[in-house]
């Protein structure tokens, strides 16, 4: 019997985690994933401040320690001050993946115009993809839904779990050689 995929959820706010403001980025990407994915999974969640070295940490950890096949982050990746998630990404993995950003930004950028202003990135570290969304729960939505037909075929590529779509909600896109028969 297979083992659920483990999927890092970090949302980093100095106000949620002081409990100061209710996380509303983390409950998003939990209720996204749980409408497209099919395969078993589980959620590794964790709200962390706006600290280099702690978000450093915590994306080393859910990749190294607690075996995450995928670390979706929210919130840090604005051009102010404490923003430091994709900093931190871009220190803890051996390999970037700038296309994530690109494509999160031009889907953004038919909403609001300063998504150009969004900082966010993607790479691997060992056998995690790192993906970094924007912090609003509906860019969220707009960021995964442009981004995640890509992703379960990355995972397959670093050695994860084979992920499985619910195809009404969002269609992986594998080559044809690497999709599994019957």
């Amino acid at each position: 019997m297979s083992m659920a995929a483990r999927i890092g959820i970090v949302t980093v706010s100095d106000r949620a985690s002081r409990g100061e403001y209710e996380d509303q980025g983390g409950p998003a990407i939990q209720a996204w994933l749980e409408s497209a994915l099919t395969t078993p999974w589980e959620a590794v969640p964790r709200v962390i401040p706006d600290e280099l070295h702690e978000v450093e940490a915590t994306l080393a950890a859910l990749a190294d320690m607690e075996g995450c096949c995928l670390i979706v982050t929210t919130g840090g990746t604005g051009p102010a001050p404490r923003d430091v998630t994709p900093e931190a990404t871009e220190a803890v993995c051996e390999k970037l993946l700038p296309g994530f950003g690109e494509q999160m930004r031009a889907v953004s950028l038919r909403h609001v115009p300063t998504a150009i202003l969004s900082r966010q990135t993607a790479g691997i570290r060992g056998g995690a993809l790192i993906v970094n969304l924007p912090g609003k729960p509906s860019a969220i939505a707009e960021c995964l839904d442009a981004v995640f037909p890509a992703i379960p075929y990355c995972v397959d590529l670093i050695g994860g779990p084979y992920l499985e779509t619910e195809p009404t909600r969002v269609q992986a896109f594998r080559p044809a050689h690497a999709r599994r028969s019957g």
